[in-house]
Parts: structure tokens; sequence; C-alpha cells
């Protein structure tokens, strides 16, 4: 299986998840609470990393399950949910079995996001809600250069999809393992392109300039 980006760096990463970026998370899972909402039955965390949202989840009632390629960080995964190694491309997941499906912070990690939607929307039960939760696609990447928080300074770099370790924070994550762009329209379009039904789009930031979008889309 191939080697996962985040192998390298697991232990780092479960600190910065855990306590450096604490208010930041906390702002995510706020977004998970708000467009997943209450429910029962398993949630398939796709990219679940460190498993850092499963607490949340189960606040919400939902029984989560992580899949993740990079075997480092579900070392510390499997500590907090129920885990499987895999694809989040081809998950190891049964057609039309889950009520839920989550990706939290997962998409700018994937060359081919749209592709993970799509097994998103094969595993969901009708009715089945898909969470999605990350960076915000317009104000943050490296073509966004965020050093002055009143005013995000955007370059021609929005419309590259390509891997790029260039990032505005040389400290970050973004710095260690790179990042593929996804901009908004290809971000939006694959989740109608893969025949789920978009019902709220949200956007979250510790200025008046978001860095988190979120959205919540179901399956028919």
């Amino acid at each position: 299986m191939t080697t996962a980006a985040y192998d390298a760096i697991a232990d780092w990463y479960e600190e910065y998840a855990t306590d450096t970026s604490a208010d930041y998370m906390d702002r995510v899972r706020r977004q998970i609470a708000d467009l997943l909402g209450n429910g029962s039955g398993r949630c398939l965390d796709v990219c679940c990393g460190t498993g850092v949202h499963a607490a949340q989840l189960r606040r919400l009632g939902w029984d989560p399950v992580g899949v993740d390629l990079s075997g480092g960080q579900l070392r510390y995964a499997r500590t907090r949910l129920p885990v499987a190694r895999g694809d989040a491309t081809r998950l190891p997941v049964g057609a039309a079995s889950v009520p839920a499906v989550t990706c939290v912070l997962g998409h700018t990690d994937l060359p081919d996001y749209p592709a993970v939607i799509t097994e998103a929307a094969r595993v969901l039960a009708p009715g089945g809600r898909f969470v999605h939760v990350g960076v915000h696609p317009c104000f943050t990447g490296a073509f966004a250069d965020r050093s002055d928080p009143a005013r995000i300074v955007i370059d021609g770099g929005y419309a590259d999809r390509d891997r790029t370790f260039r990032a505005w924070s040389p400290t970050g994550v973004r710095a260690r393992v790179g990042a593929w762009h996804v901009p908004l329209a290809d971000l939006l379009n694959a989740v109608t392109a893969a025949g789920l039904t978009l019902n709220r789009v949200q956007e979250s930031g510790s200025t008046p300039i978001p860095d988190i979008l979120a959205l919540q889309a179901t399956k028919p």
C-alpha cells in the first residue's frame, strides 16, 4: 500500500490537532455539529487522520468508524474509534450501507477529491448525509497571502490544481505535506456530479475573512 504523506509527521500532527490548533479545531467541530446534526447509526469518517473528531461525532449520537491511508495517524485514531486503513477513492465499505459520511480537513490531501465524493455517495444509504469541512478554497492556500489577517491577497495560483509545498505559513501542515487545491466551483460541482443534493454551505473565520468552508449534502 502507498506510504501516506502524514506517516512521517504523525506524532507532530497529533500534538498540532489536539493542542496547537485547539481553537481552530473547535470551530471545525462546530461546523460538524451544525451540518451533520444529531443522528444514530454508523458515520464513516473519511480521512479520519488521528481520529480527533470521533468524540464530537459520538456527542451527536453517531457511531463513528474511520478510514485513512496513513498508518502513522491510525496509531492514534484506533484509540478513539474503530478504523480501517484504506484509500478514500476505494472505500472498504459496501454500497448504500451507511447513513452518514464526513470528510473533515481532508480534501487538500487528496489528488482527486471529486472521486472521493463519488465514493461517499456510493456508500451512503438513500437519504444519508455527507458533510465536508475544509479550508476555504477561496481564501486559504498557497495562492493566498494571509500575513495581514484584515486583508487576504490572492494571486494567480488560485487556478493551479497541482500539488504544491508553497505555503503562507512555513511551520504549518502544508509546508510539511503539501496540498492540492480544489477551486470553489470544482468542489461544489463535484457534489452535484456525484448525484448528491447540496443543502447548505457555511463559512467560518476568526476574522471577517473566513478560512473554513463547510457543506452538507444528501443522497436522494
